[in-house]
């Protein structure tokens, strides 16, 4: 896809720039911020009884948490020891000891009390259970008896009646790529994994735009470009150690612009541990923000585009490199039609943004040579995800900014493993090394030597409701087989979820913790299987970052839990029970056979079958996707896609919401104030001018409803803008309707409209039909 080569790190600046500092105060005293060095000092103390292991986890393996891709303690954008407070909170899932028999063992009710914060506290799986219906207790069951198991109910089922999902918790491409298999083995094409519910509109616009279902450039390319743009993406809370790159890019002058309904404070001032400049008196990263509707983000690059039309009917190549769109993009005068085919007030009203600020942001961008987009949930859990994409695709193409140094696309994200998991074929959409169309089935066919199913599998939302499907149905859910994953947690309607799972015959959870889904029961019964780590696997394993660089981490010496197997090894276990007589065509023996033959069936990752030691590393792709504006598309060409304005509707005086991360990774919260806000994870996040219309005070009681669920919390007022609120993921997931998913990429919709009232007014209603009729105006308003 392109011919340069990465080349490394680069040396920060040492010269102070005090024009970037926040505030002359040092260790910004008195401010609300977060305290790295206190949070450091508490992670070496739940650490304390393996230190050691967890200073050679640090030291010598690839990073769990984000997918920058930190080897060690280094990386391949900037030189210097990198290391930040995600990695460090998720550290303590690898060294901590087994769970206490009398708490694996005890009541089911107790359990069912505690949170996943305390069960993941309580330690390590340390051999296989089971819990059947009526039983008070999981039982130990032989690794033996729980396959067996699990292999006779496959037997049983068709094929369309099961499923996997595996979830990007440190998992490595070598279980990706094993679980891929081994469902297709089985005959069903129901294997999905933590993606979906977000970046799968990245994969699936990116593709339909460029032909490239990864970020085009490199984390060195934030450092010098024009224009950096974070759409969508709060990069300094979820990716900490980007903080350093922001850093490095505005000592090189990068403009650093923000998209984003609410004016994240991490994004616009921050204290970075490691660089002592700032650790001292802050870095300021925002140059400018634009906080666009819940939704209105199409309007907005609708309103860029307009105005560039506009430039250039005044003088032709103002907006518009016309040398590049001539020669590598498809759809030019499609997408004029439809961009200027709107109204500036449409644009206005549906984005939030005013009519001299869209026009500000396009100029902008309209004079820079380069820039770098980057975006994440803000632009990916919409119901319309894929088309955000695209039309930022659409702004990069008309520019030329794309396929060069200091330019191009970067979905950006949240999870060391999850890159690596469409491109390993754990997904109903894709095999390795492409989709799954006839010509790269039979292509992994040949070299897998067994047929690949060809009806479409389903995504996991669709997998839940199979399970309350009736039970002569050809799709009905039996048998859910997770590797990791709290749905209870990540989906919406809880209750919806947990009627689902309570509705399959056998569930089961290979882990290494427990969550709260591990507790709810199943008809015949629930399998909890120990799995290792990442740093625990023999033959070590490999993972992808954000920038395609493909990284092996080594097996580490420490302490081990006895009876944990690697991910990849169990799945081939259980696969060779359920067909003894094609064992041989699925017999990994050691993940070197797996990453050999990962190299033949996914021709990007030739070269990772070379990996075995401390910090082996490569690119897929070279430095740069679309390199030269060629794509990996039919005609080489990129594809401007013409996307209609989302209709947003909601009556007069409701909101629209959206969730939020606070102090989290993912789903596994770590503590209960927010260290940007200090919002507790139950405050209602909305504008102050909101609360005066509708008489809320900030700190009031307030209830937050619809037709799906209702929210209880309170009003804290942060800068957001008007007639948006957020609430914290995923406690406001009760909010989100079920069942709504993007046409294209089949992400969740984790957006909708809702009423906030104050607790008062709400409950001293309940018992009439107030609220009742307050629900149906907004369902008919907005249906």
């Amino acid at each position: 896809m392109g011919n340069t080569k990465h080349d490394g790190p680069i040396k920060l600046a040492k010269k102070p720039d005090p024009d970037l500092w926040v505030s002359k105060v040092p260790f910004g005293l008195g401010k609300i911020k977060p305290h790295h060095i206190r949070d450091t000092m508490k992670v070496a103390w739940e650490n304390k009884d393996n230190l050691p292991y967890a200073t050679r986890i640090l030291t010598q393996g690839v990073c769990d948490g984000c997918a920058l891709g930190v080897s060690g303690l280094k990386d391949q954008t900037l030189t210097g020891p990198h290391l930040c407070t995600t990695r460090l909170n998720v550290l303590r899932l690898n060294t901590m000891p087994a769970i206490k028999e009398e708490l694996l063992h005890a009541d089911i009710d107790d359990l069912r009390k505690m949170s996943s914060t305390e069960l993941r506290k309580l330690g390590r799986i340390p051999y296989p259970i089971i819990r059947k219906p009526g039983d008070r207790k999981f039982s130990r069951i032989s690794w033996d008896d729980a396959l067996d198991k699990i292999a006779d109910k496959i037997k049983s089922l068709d094929p369309k009646q099961y499923a996997f999902y595996s979830t990007s918790r440190g998992i490595t491409n070598e279980a990706y790529y094993t679980v891929g298999k081994v469902a297709r083995f089985l005959g069903t094409n129901n294997i999905d994994n933590a993606s979906r519910i977000c970046h799968s509109p990245s994969k699936t616009a990116l593709n339909r735009s460029v032909g490239i279902g990864a970020s085009s450039c490199n984390y060195k390319d934030w450092i010098g470009t024009d224009v950096l743009v974070f759409w969508g993406s709060v990069a300094a809370n979820n990716q900490p150690v980007s903080t350093k790159y922001m850093y490095a890019a505005k000592r090189k002058g990068t403009k650093i612009i923000i998209i984003n309904p609410y004016h994240e404070p991490a994004m616009d001032n921050y204290w970075i541990p490691s660089i002592a400049e700032s650790a001292l008196f802050g870095t300021k990263i925002a140059d400018d923000v634009y906080q666009v509707n819940i939704g209105g983000d199409i309007a907005f690059m609708h309103g860029i585009m307009k105005h560039w039309f506009e430039m250039e009917e005044i003088e032709h190549g103002s907006a518009i490199d016309h040398k590049f769109v001539a020669e590598h993009v498809n759809g030019l005068e499609e997408l004029k039609e439809k961009a200027t085919s709107y109204e500036w007030e449409q644009l206005v009203k549906s984005s939030g943004i005013s009519k001299e600020q869209m026009i500000q942001l396009a100029e902008l961008l309209a004079k820079s040579k380069s820039a770098v987009f980057v975006w994440s949930m803000g632009l990916t859990q919409h119901r319309f995800g894929t088309d955000n994409i695209s039309q930022v695709a659409n702004l990069a193409l008309l520019r030329g900014f794309i396929g060069r140094e200091n330019c191009g696309l970067m979905p950006i994200r949240g999870h060391s493993g999850v890159q690596g998991s469409g491109e390993m074929g754990a997904d109903p959409f894709v095999l390795p090394g492409g989709g799954m169309d006839d010509s790269n089935r039979y292509r992994v066919e040949k070299i897998w030597g067994f047929d690949i199913p060809e009806w479409q599998g389903d995504i996991v939302g669709v997998s839940l409701e199979n399970a309350l499907l009736p039970e002569d149905h050809e799709r009905k859910l039996n048998l859910y087989y997770m590797s990791g994953g709290n749905f209870l947690e990540t989906m919406p309607d809880p209750e919806f979820v947990k009627d689902a799972l309570e509705n399959v015959d056998i569930r089961v959870h290979q882990d290494i913790i427990f969550n709260t889904s591990t507790f709810l029961d199943a008809r015949d019964a629930v399998i909890v299987l120990p799995a290792m780590t990442r740093y625990e696997q023999p033959g070590g394993g490999t993972s992808t970052s954000t920038e395609r660089m493909v990284y092996f981490s080594p097996e580490i010496k420490g302490p081990r839990i006895e009876e944990a197997r690697a991910e990849w090894e169990i799945y081939v276990d259980l696969a060779k029970r359920v067909k003894p007589e094609e064992q041989h065509l699925i017999d990994f023996k050691d993940p070197y056979e797996i990453r050999n033959e990962i190299a033949k069936t996914a021709p990007n990752y030739d070269g990772i079958q070379h990996l075995k030691n401390k910090g082996d590393l490569f690119q897929w792709g070279g430095a740069w996707l679309c390199e030269g504006g060629l794509c990996p598309t039919p005609d080489g060409k990129g594809n401007l896609i013409s996307v209609e304005l989302p209709e947003l509707r909601k009556p007069e005086g409701h909101f629209y919401v959206t969730t939020r991360r606070g102090k989290q990774f993912n789903s596994m919260i770590y503590g209960e104030k927010d260290p940007f806000n200090d919002a507790d994870r139950y405050d209602v996040l909305m504008n102050p001018a909101d609360g005066e219309k509708h008489d809320i005070s900030e700190g009031d009681a307030i209830v937050v409803f619809n037709q799906h669920g209702t929210f209880n919390g309170r009003a804290k007022f942060v800068p957001l803008k008007e007639g948006n609120i957020e609430v914290h993921w995923p406690e406001g997931n009760s909010l989100i309707p079920k069942g709504v998913y993007e046409k294209y990429a089949g992400i969740p919709e984790y957006n909708t409209a809702v009423i906030v009232e104050k607790a008062e007014t709400y409950y001293a209603h309940k018992d009439t039909k107030y609220v009742e009729k307050r629900v149906e105006e907004l369902e008919m308003e907005v249906n």
